[in-house]
């Protein structure tokens, strides 16, 4: 790494406020994306799902537990996958510390999958989760919301992931989809989110964007080639 220029206390402090300026743009510009975000329209939710979980079957209805928002995460675990993607798990480690905070704000989070519920849950265990997490083996969720694919997609290429058809690596993908229920328990779907716009879920990330090096990834063969499953570090 190529050290930067040194400089006396003063003169960082005069490039730290000129950089102040510009961190309080985006802010800015941040919060304006986020009510852009909020007036998008929705789209009310016709088809019947229905959810296996640690607390039998649910439909997504019943998901949001009282509560009129619920995040719905698309975690990457398929049917006979023998653990679950490295990058969701990554995110699903930033979880459980904000689940009692969102729900005195009235979100409920769940994670799904499309692995059969045995599957999920040897997985959690291991991981030592304690978000609920339940499977939608069997339904057509995760088609619906674009983060399952089909052998023939992936072979030509032809994969609908983040608003766009093209080339897929694996038959499941990551996103974040948001579902809205009214007081006449109607359900709209008001928004998803998938590959980079998942980056704000990762607390880690932005611990690392302070420092330094940063994420430290341009020399990587791809930008998470460094990540394990928390259990799988060798220090």
């Amino acid at each position: 790494m190529e050290q930067n220029q040194i400089v006396s206390r003063n003169a960082w402090l005069d490039a730290r406020k000129a950089l102040l300026v510009e961190e309080k743009k985006f802010s800015k510009l941040r919060d304006q994306l986020s009510a852009e975000r909020r007036r998008l329209p929705w789209v009310k939710v016709e088809a019947s799902y229905v959810f296996e979980g640690q607390d039998g079957t649910e439909t997504l209805d019943q998901l949001f537990a009282g509560r009129s928002q619920l995040i719905v995460y698309h975690f990457m675990l398929g049917p006979a996958w023998q653990e679950g993607c490295p990058a969701c798990s990554f995110l699903a480690d930033h979880f459980d510390g904000a689940m009692v905070h969102l729900e005195q704000r009235d979100v409920t989070f769940v994670a799904v999958s499309r692995a059969p519920l045995p599957e999920i849950e040897i997985f959690q265990e291991r991981m030592k989760w304690r978000f609920k997490w339940v499977s939608s083996h069997g339904t057509d969720f995760n088609r619906d919301y674009y983060v399952s694919f089909t052998q023939d997609e992936m072979a030509k290429e032809q994969a609908y992931y983040n608003y766009s058809k093209g080339k897929f690596p694996s038959e499941e993908g990551s996103g974040a989809s948001v579902f809205y229920r009214d007081e006449a328990g109607n359900v709209f779907h008001t928004y998803s989110t998938y590959a980079r716009g998942l980056d704000i879920l990762i607390g880690a990330y932005n611990y690392l964007d302070l420092v330094p090096k940063g994420r430290d990834e341009a020399a990587l063969p791809w930008s998470m080639s460094w990540l394990r499953h928390h259990d799988r570090y060798e220090s």
